[in-house]
């Protein structure tokens, strides 16, 4: 399979560790497993984690970790499991924009860059629209072998709030 479908809640959740309030993607919106792109969308409603009445939305730095679960969900298509993985680095990070606002949908671009072994290296992009918000360089762990994770910080890292998810 080298190129995908639009891959809604459901399909995401298969794909990533995130729960509940902390699930930062909407959908997919097409993967392309040979070039390992993605691109996928968040919906800005109230209901979001992160919503501020006071700037009636989210501050746009939220946009980090949406490109964040992006490089997580590529990896998820690709070995068709959730992988744990630690965000090394974060650079070159530039924020255009200072608020998205409730009723918008963020649009986010993520490629990866360079693959060795368990390292990864992704550039992200994320707009509303036309408007660039946000771009960054990001390098991240992806363990091949869950284990090297205790068992705390697994159920730590899949049990957000609410205690969904596999125990």
């Amino acid at each position: 399979m080298d190129s995908g479908k639009i891959i809604e809640k459901d399909g995401l959740l298969a794909l990533l560790p995130h729960r509940e309030g902390m699930l930062l993607l909407s959908r997919i919106v097409d993967y392309n497993l040979e070039d390992h792109t993605i691109r996928a969308e968040y919906d800005i409603t109230p209901g979001c984690l992160f919503y501020d009445p006071e700037i009636g939305g989210i501050p746009s730095w939220i946009s980090f970790e949406c490109m964040a679960q992006s490089m997580a969900a590529v990896i998820g298509i690709e070995e068709r499991k959730q992988r744990l993985g630690l965000i090394l680095s974060v650079s070159n990070m530039v924020i255009r924009h200072p608020v998205l606002k409730a009723g918008s949908t963020l649009s986010l671009a993520v490629a990866e860059d360079v693959r060795m072994e368990s390292v990864y290296t992704y550039t992200g992009e994320a707009s509303l629209g036309e408007m660039p918000v946000a771009k960054a360089k990001f390098t991240v762990y992806a363990a091949k072998d869950q284990s090297v994770f205790g068992k705390e910080d697994y159920e730590m890292s899949f049990h957000y709030g609410q205690g969904s998810g596999p125990r």
